[in-house]
């Protein structure tokens, strides 16, 4: 074999290389592109993703006919315009739906990965439920602030009843900020882009998730 051939046969098994790899990679990002468009046009997503055993269920129902399952930020004033919503929606449907809380701070909100913390480390003991309403019940004295609202949010946890040495050491410890990433990779596999993201029997909702909204939803199934 000559040099000349040699040096051809070299390229060509380096180019049909490159060729292979982008062929490869060309056709994971196609089926990406294919998961996010499901998820845009409001089929059903992975049902192990959108649910851990793990995450924080405030609302179950038996029959398991309506799931609904909320990424949002304690931070979000849209979160926090939707809260009463699904407050009266829990309330109206109690043992007929379940609806599961994901954390998904939103990197503008100085506060928001600090409150998912807090409440996740209220979640330790078995009082999440009340932090999570009081976070949204009080977001207005904290939110949208520049300044670590840490001693705000003590206070939070003094008035639903925890043991504070251990709120101190789960709020900074790394298995809790690791809890929350958790919730947001899983958002972001969902394309999740904003809060709050309400996914209704697996499919993204597209429209607003009010009262009446979310009302009509359930009863058609209910009723089905």
């Amino acid at each position: 074999m000559t040099t000349n051939l040699k040096i051809t046969l070299g390229i060509a098994a380096v180019m049909a290389a490159i060729v292979a790899v982008i062929a490869v990679f060309g056709d994971f990002g196609a089926r990406s592109t294919d998961s996010v468009a499901d998820a845009a046009a409001g089929q059903s997503v992975p049902a192990e993703v959108l649910v851990r055993e793990d995450s924080h269920t405030l609302s179950t129902a038996a029959d398991g006919k309506v799931t609904l399952v909320e990424f949002l930020d304690f931070e979000c004033e849209a979160c926090g315009a939707v809260f009463p919503h699904m407050e009266r929606i829990r309330a109206e449907y109690d043992g007929r739906i379940t609806f599961v809380v994901r954390y998904f701070p939103m990197p503008g909100h100085r506060n928001g990965e600090l409150a998912a913390r807090v409440a996740e480390a209220a979640g330790k003991q078995d009082r999440f439920e009340a932090m999570y309403a009081k976070l949204f019940e009080t977001q207005k004295q904290w939110g949208e602030s520049a300044e670590s609202k840490e001693v705000f949010f003590t206070d939070l946890a003094k008035q639903v009843g925890l043991d504070m040495t251990a709120f101190h050491a789960d709020l900074i410890a790394p298995a809790t900020a690791q809890r929350v990433r958790k919730d947001q990779d899983d958002g972001r596999r969902l394309d999740v882009q904003g809060t709050p993201t309400i996914f209704f029997n697996g499919a993204q909702l597209t429209e607003e998730p009010s009262y009446e909204n979310l009302k009509a939803r359930i009863d058609a199934v209910l009723a089905s």
